[in-house]
């Protein structure tokens, strides 16, 4: 088939791999605009930008899809379908009306649940058993087209944003090959979604991640996994930030916040309900590490406090 893809952070990359190793014709890539980072800020193209240059596919990156330029430059391709996946731009009805089987999107969770930016760290962050992939015709709507393909995954108890991110970047790759089988032999099905079910997965912001030690040790632990890699939940420890990459729940009783033992196991610390060991801290300016490196330069006593960042 003619694929338009649409698609800019490594989720995306990895789909767009699998459409081209199933050997699907792309002769357009839509991407965001390159954006500065690093220490120079200087200009970096995105993940699927790097991907679809490497297969010498032809590239657009426009600032949005509101212009009848942009929407010629797409018909102009005569594509069959568009794949969107972590694109980052709403597609304006114009848009969704050029390919001529449509646009189908690659979401990250179990639609109607977790519609949204976030849909991986909420469904952490929520507890959730399970998360997975669906394939969605798309409309005008944020994330309430029609489901065309389910993918279940389970959550693992020791999953982070980052390892969940990865296992569905693969899924996702394999599902909307899948389904574009299934488009291309007109099979493909249309289940509209419930929206009483819906919830919405908004997204992060860095202030999210301040831990509050008040809450439930199951919560925080969760915190701690959901926001990795970003925004990194964090505390204070003397006055500084001291980001948390590593937590297990135990069951000690105390003020929250308050250091209840510190060795080379990890720091535990008082939570609103049981307690949290934790296993791996970063100063700021300082490298990630384990708890027994970290307390071979740094001095942590029970009965101190950590508390919210200044």
């Amino acid at each position: 088939m003619r694929v338009i893809f649409a698609g800019t952070p490594e989720f995306a990359a990895v789909a767009l791999e699998s459409l081209i190793a199933a050997g699907h014709a792309i002769p357009l890539v839509l991407t965001q605009p390159d954006r500065p980072a690093g220490r120079g800020m200087k200009l970096v193209p995105s993940v699927v930008k790097q991907v679809a240059l490497q297969h010498n596919l032809a590239v657009a990156q426009p600032v949005n899809l509101k212009s009848a330029d942009s929407w010629e430059t797409l018909r102009a391709v005569q594509a069959d379908v568009m794949v969107v996946a972590a694109y980052g731009l709403l597609l304006p009805a114009e848009v969704l009306a050029i390919p001529r089987l449509g646009c189908l999107n690659i979401h990250a969770s179990l639609l109607p649940r977790w519609r949204g930016a976030a849909p991986i760290q909420r469904a952490i962050l929520a507890g959730d058993e399970k998360t997975g992939i669906t394939i969605m015709q798309m409309d005008v709507g944020l994330d309430t087209g029609a489901m065309c393909l389910v993918r279940e995954l389970p959550i693992a108890p020791d999953d982070t944003a980052q390892s969940l991110h990865d296992k569905l970047a693969q899924q996702g790759g394999e599902a909307i090959v899948a389904a574009l089988r299934q488009l291309h032999g007109g099979t493909l099905p249309h289940q509209p979604q419930d929206n009483a079910l819906a919830t919405y997965a908004s997204k992060l912001t860095k202030a999210e991640g301040q831990v509050d030690w008040s809450a439930d040790a199951q919560v925080i632990e969760r915190t701690v996994r959901a926001y990795q890699p970003f925004p990194v939940a964090y505390t204070s420890w003397h006055g500084e930030p001291l980001r948390v990459f590593g937590a297990q729940i135990r069951q000690g009783r105390g003020a929250p916040g308050v250091v209840l033992a510190a060795g080379k196991d990890g720091i535990e610390v008082a939570c609103g309900h049981g307690s949290l060991l934790l296993t791996e801290l970063q100063k700021t300016g300082g490298k990630r590490m384990p708890v027994a490196a970290f307390l071979s330069g740094n001095s942590v006593v029970p009965g101190e406090t950590f508390g919210a960042a200044d």
